[in-house]
């Protein structure tokens, strides 16, 4: 498979999948503001971990795809934006213990999204 026709599919893929997280996500938050606290509206409110699923195995078949060498470089930006959030994480955890607030678990992915994305634009520009 060629690679665009394997980025189109990557693509057609991974925003289907995010378009029903999306849908669920919103879904689950207005059905379940209304509904007392309990088991059904804790299971309610993690229901959009089915489309992530979708988006996860979107990206896996991605990978599945890649040649040899764009792999590599996908891999590579992917560590260094674990390794950026890791250090980001520690660092913003003992500023937390200075008194700074507290800080949500979502802030993790983006974070770590941004630095892979902003890793791999970066590359293009300066591997020209």
């Amino acid at each position: 498979m060629k690679e665009r026709e394997g980025n189109q599919k990557y693509r057609l893929e991974l925003f289907s999948a995010m378009l029903a997280y999306l849908l669920v996500l919103v879904g689950s938050i207005t059905l379940a503001k209304p509904m007392e606290a309990g088991t059904v509206r804790t299971l309610l409110l993690i229901s959009p971990i089915i489309p992530l699923m979708l988006s996860i195995w979107a990206i896996a078949r991605h990978f599945g795809r890649m040649d040899e060498f764009l792999r590599m470089r996908s891999l590579e930006s992917l560590a260094i934006a674990t390794a950026v959030t890791a250090g980001l994480s520690l660092t913003y955890g003992f500023l937390e213990s200075a008194g700074f607030p507290k800080l949500s678990m979502f802030w993790v992915w983006g974070v770590m999204g941004l630095t892979w994305g902003a890793h791999a634009c970066l590359r293009c520009v300066f591997t020209r």
